[in-house]
């Protein structure tokens, strides 16, 4: 799985929290888009190994 640098998780962990303060109704939005995400790379990383 390619690895994200912290920074960079952290700066989206506060965007995304000000999504969900400004705009309640974007919470889940926010979490099925990023398990949307982590699967598909989940899955190109299991492809990859093979």
């Amino acid at each position: 799985m390619p690895q994200v640098h912290g920074l960079v998780m952290g700066i989206l962990s506060i965007i995304a929290g000000i999504l969900v303060i400004w705009m309640p109704g974007l919470l889940p939005w926010i979490v099925g888009i990023f398990l949307i995400v982590i699967g598909i790379l989940a899955i190109l990383a299991v492809a990859k190994k093979k």
